[in-house]
Parts: C-alpha cells; structure tokens; sequence
C-alpha cells in the first residue's frame, strides 16, 4: 500500500533560515510577527519548511528593470 504522506523535507529551525537568507535571526522573528514568511509554531518553537521557504523566495523575486 503507497505511503499517504510522501516523504517531505525535514522541518528546519530559526537559525538555519536566517543563516540561509544571510540575516539575523531577530529579523526572521519579526517577519514571523508580521506574518510575511511562511512558518509553523508547536507551542513556543518556530520550524520552518526548506520547500515553502524557496517558493516564498522565488514569490518574493523582482525582475530586472531595462536599462536600454
């Protein structure tokens, strides 16, 4: 019988997306607190998803503006 729950990156914690995005980990608090990145809270710890984390990037992205 096929697994209903394929298997998913492990969950990651507070410093390693802050180390990952090359910022502080209070930054990566208040994006949290303002609800602008995608994480999830069991009681008082942060985890975070390594797949929703790049596609909140790639999301995040601006292209280049012509200079021509």
């Amino acid at each position: 019988m096929p697994d209903p729950h394929p298997a998913s990156p492990a969950l990651i914690g507070l410093p390693a997306v802050a180390q990952r995005l090359g910022v502080n980990q209070r930054h990566i608090r208040r994006l949290v607190a303002e609800r602008r990145i995608p994480f999830l809270k069991w009681g008082h710890l942060l985890r975070f998803d390594p797949t929703e984390i790049d596609t909140w990037l790639h999301g995040c992205r601006q292209a280049p503006h012509d200079c021509a």
